[in-house]
């Protein structure tokens, strides 16, 4: 009786067994003749013998009876006869997902591809439409409505299918279209059987599996119909529409909720379809060459409606593919083709040209948005090549996936490799394809001396597993035998312990089994690449990276095919470890992003430097220098594909936003750049700037700066940023803090490192008094020298910062800090050239005006030191044996190094064990944008060294 009852809500006819039938009458769209007239029906029914068939139901499925008129309502079975569908590479075949066909415009768009395809056959899968609203959600929305016994809002559902069809329809077919008409009567006619069908479910309060699949699967028809029509009318040819239900039959797959196809029974309903539309005389050549299909759906061996399950579409596209023996089948989705990794986590991920099947297949298992695993298998067969491509830029060639000697031939390869090679990237760029991450994944650890040894612990492991139902993703097992671990979904593990605590109680009692651990917030991370196993120092190179990027390895996991290397991170490195892998193998062996602050007279050199040396870098030295951010006092300019150097200036005029420090730190922090390594460059003079030090190194940011600030202000916070630098292998660069670009850190570090002790360090380290002192030789008052120097640019803006020696001072606090002194700043002993009487002057102007008041004082002074035969020299002093540091005003006889400099040149002689006698000297310009933005350039180069660039 409840059978009967349900049957009469679903409004079908109830019957105690499947009539033998040709073809089921409904009003299906003839599409030019597509409907057979009944002679040709009765010529096909002498042709064709109906076998619809069905089986008893077990009691946990649907009666037979409600289960028979379903399949009476959808299912045609077919013999094959005399006329078979031609197979071969003549066939094409394209898939269009939802996000293609989800509204009228992207329709028609989509007939335009496959008009354009010269195949001589075309073959097109159809998703059901996407868009908003998407017609699979309001269906599947439906279905919980139903279940749930809440009637509220059918109607207004149903009228959004009914009208995100009508008005498809009628804006490519015509409101007044004969086809347009019998696609809506045909939907119409659908619409009133899922409201009965529904009305049943809502009574019976819950869904069957097969009621669901069968009321999801009209998305797919009505899509199907729409777009058979519209490419009819744009290709004049006449397109035959194909329900895949009565061509695809499947079974249930062991393990999981996949299914799997019966070849041989779609094949002979393959056939037998064509047969049935081969003799109605509307088909060049005796039958159809343009085929518009449903993708999803399907039935099963009983007859009875079904889906492929998730990605169905995809796998139908594969599965036609192969029963056609096709010479390629397309996949069209809104992406250009397949990434080298998600290209939201690395902005810098590039389309990959070819990939193997299992190259696919293993990106697929691993997260990436490609295909599902299975949808390679019905193509993998017969070789047929699958492409990824963009429908939305059907320009654009995709990604072919194939056989590994059709994807990865040997000449392919060499030639990838010696392009590699003169750009002056790895070869191991060629080898690893791509990069895939699994997120909220757990560490699940058995470990214990009880296990060495012992036979089926793993066994016992995986089937405690198993029994709970859980998916292990990845294993990884120590030589000893002493730890199995192994990555399952976060969800899963906490009854994946319970269940491992059961099954190993009483080892776990005697403490032979340690208690089972569960390290949550896990992410697993993917290096895929078929010639991995060939290619020695993949790994290697891979585990390099995540070191520099500081990421922490918990698991390994690799095959002994080698398609893929597996690690476990902690979630929080993930996105690290994702972009310092990707890094490493598609951009160079060095990666390095580049955050300006500061963009003057220095900052703006040293980014013109940059640009100008940017490709002899990448291709000599492998180092990729890009610079993501550039912020000024008013703008800044975020980029995390890289500024355009070549016209920077411009860029951050028109492109750049309003300076916001803590928005650009931000975006640094966060890595959207997708590089491993981000260095902040400081060109300021600014103690607020500096002050952020810290931050930057503890956040993984590199420093590299001509700022003084840092090292010479408080030692509390100096001794606080070198400690940082050494916990956490961040690096603190600071050439151009001394001597721009003259090598005096690096030197004074080559000495100490290499054991030899520091007597004394005494220079000249302004270039301004450098210029005022070699220029003072009686011919001018001070006074002019100075205004001449303020002229030149050779000074501060106010002089007096010059003049006052805390500049000097500054250098000599950081070079004796460098030696080990604990200097602070006040207590450097500094001369001052400023006269105490104009030492608070309010204006530059005023001061300038007022200094020959005081030309006699510096007269008097150099007078002293001529008549000794020696010169005035502005000097600091770094002096181990006293353990102090002092700046002040120095007689030097004429014939000393100090007294040979022209110009504004500097000077840093170093008194030590080995240079006792003759002291070391370094000489050079010590001031300018020039000098000093190649030092900065310097320690860039210094920086991209330690982190593994080639010398």
């Amino acid at each position: 009786m409840a059978a009967l009852q349900c049957a009469k809500v679903l409004g079908l006819t109830p019957v105690k067994s499947v009539p033998t039938v040709a073809t089921k009458e409904r009003a299906v769209p003839s599409f030019n003749g597509l409907k057979a007239s009944k002679s040709q029906k009765s010529a096909a029914k002498q042709k064709l013998k109906g076998t619809a068939r069905a089986t008893p139901a077990p009691a946990s499925r649907p009666s037979t009876t409600v289960r028979a008129a379903i399949a009476e309502d959808i299912t045609t079975d077919f013999e094959v006869a005399d006329m078979t569908m031609p197979q071969g590479g003549s066939w094409s075949v394209h898939k269009f997902g939802g996000t293609c066909v989800g509204s009228a415009e992207r329709i028609l768009n989509v007939a335009r591809i496959v008009a354009s395809d010269p195949a001589e056959r075309r073959f097109v899968v159809v998703s059901a439409m996407g868009g908003s609203p998407k017609v699979t959600n309001i269906l599947y929305s439906l279905l919980d409505k139903a279940a749930a016994k809440d009637n509220s809002g059918w109607g207004e559902l149903i009228s959004q299918l009914k009208e995100k069809h009508r008005a498809a329809a009628a804006e490519l077919l015509g409101e007044e279209d004969e086809e347009a008409q019998k696609i809506m009567e045909r939907i119409d006619e659908d619409l009133v059987n899922l409201k009965a069908m529904l009305k049943a479910i809502s009574i019976a309060g819950s869904s069957t599996e097969i009621f669901t699949d069968f009321i999801v699967g009209h998305g797919e028809l009505w899509s199907a119909m729409i777009l058979a029509a519209t490419l009819q009318k744009v290709t004049g040819k006449k397109v035959a529409f194909m329900d895949a239900r009565d061509v695809l039959v499947v079974h249930p797959a062991e393990g999981g909720n996949q299914v799997d196809p019966n070849y041989e029974r779609c094949e002979e309903n393959l056939h037998a379809w064509y047969a049935a539309r081969g003799d109605d005389g509307h088909y060049e050549g005796g039958g159809p060459d343009l085929v518009v299909a449903t993708g999803f759906i399907a039935r099963t061996e009983d007859g009875v409606p079904t889906t492929l399950k998730r990605d169905g579409s995809d796998l139908s596209a594969a599965i036609f593919g192969s029963l056609l023996r096709a010479g390629r089948v397309i996949i069209w989705t809104d992406v250009d083709g397949v990434y080298s990794a998600d290209p939201r986590k690395v902005p810098d991920a590039v389309i990959l040209k070819n990939l193997s099947y299992q190259e696919a297949w293993e990106l697929s298992y691993f997260g990436a948005n490609v295909l599902h695993p299975r949808t390679t298998l019905p193509v993998m067969k017969y070789a047929i090549p699958m492409f990824i491509r963009n429908a939305f830029n059907p320009t654009a060639p995709g990604t072919r996936i194939g056989r590994s000697h059709d994807a990865f031939s040997d000449e392919e390869h060499e030639a990838a490799h010696n392009e590699l090679l003169e750009e002056g990237s790895d070869p191991l760029d060629a080898v690893v394809k791509g990069f895939a991450t699994i997120d909220n994944v757990a560490l699940v650890n058995v470990a214990g001396t009880g296990m060495a040894g012992v036979p089926g612990i793993a066994s016992q492991i995986f089937s405690a597993v198993k029994n709970v139902g859980a998916n292990v993703i990845a294993i990884s097992q120590a030589s000893s035998e002493h730890s199995v671990c192994f990555a399952v979904p976060e969800s899963e593990a906490d009854m994946v312990a319970v269940a491992l605590r059961s099954t190993f109680r009483r080892a776990i009692e005697s403490n032979r089994v340690h208690d089972i651990e569960v390290i949550p917030h896990c992410t697993v991370l993917a290096a895929v690449g078929q010639r991995m196993a060939s290619t020695p120092g993949v790994s290697a190179a891979l585990f390099a990276a995540l070191a520099k990027a500081r990421v922490n390895v918990r698991a390994i996991a690799q095959g002994c095919s080698e398609y893929n290397i597996t690690v476990v991170v902690d979630r929080s490195d993930a996105a690290a470890a994702l972009r310092a892998a990707h890094g490493r193998f598609y951009h160079s062996q060095t990666p390095l992003a580049v955050a300006l602050i500061g963009p003057g007279l220095i900052g703006g050199t040293l980014l013109d430097q940059i640009r100008d040396q940017r490709t002899s870098l990448k291709k000599e030295f492998n180092i990729d220098m890009r610079v993501v951010g550039i912020i000024g006092a008013n703008r800044m300019l975020i980029d995390n594909r890289g500024v355009d150097l070549s016209n920077w200036r411009e860029e951050l005029d028109t492109r750049g936003q309003a300076a916001d420090m803590v928005a650009f730190e931000a975006s640094l922090m966060d890595g959207h750049h997708g590089l491993p390594n981000t260095v902040v460059v400081d060109c300021t003079a600014s103690s607020e700037v500096a002050d952020k030090y810290p931050t930057w190194l503890a956040e993984g940011l590199h420093v590299v700066t001509p700022n003084k600030k840092a090292n010479s202000g408080p030692l509390k916070e100096y001794l606080k940023i070198r400690q940082l630098q050494r916990e956490l292998c961040t690096h603190y660069l600071y050439e151009a803090t001394v001597g721009a670009g003259l090598p005096i850190v690096a030197t004074l570090k080559g000495l100490l490192d290499t054991g030899d002790h520091m007597h004394r360090i005494e220079g000249i380290f302004s270039g301004t008094l450098s210029y005022i002192f070699n220029n003072f030789d009686g011919s001018k008052p001070f006074s002019q020298i100075v205004a001449e120097a303020r002229a030149n640019g050779f000074t501060e803006p106010d002089p007096r910062d010059d003049l006052e020696g805390m500049d000097v001072a500054r250098k000599v606090v950081i070079l004796g800090r460098e030696c080990g002194l604990r200097l602070e700043l006040d207590q450097v002993p500094v001369q001052s050239l400023v006269p105490e009487a104009l030492q608070h002057v309010a204006s530059v102007d005023e001061f300038m005006q007022r200094l020959p008041e005081f030309d006699h004082e510096m007269e008097a002074k150099r007078k002293a030191a001529e008549e000794k035969g020696e010169v005035l020299r502005y000097v600091g002093v770094v002096d181990m044996d006293k353990r102090e540091g002092r700046v002040e005003l120095r007689q030097y006889p004429r014939t000393h190094a100090f007294t040979q400099l022209v110009g504004s040149d500097n000077i840093i002689s170093f008194v030590t064990y080995r240079y006792n006698v003759q002291p070391l000297i370094v000489r050079g310009p010590g001031a300018g944008a020039e000098v000093t933005a190649g030092g900065v350039f310097s320690d860039l180069l210094r920086l991209a060294a330690f982190l593994g660039a080639p010398s």
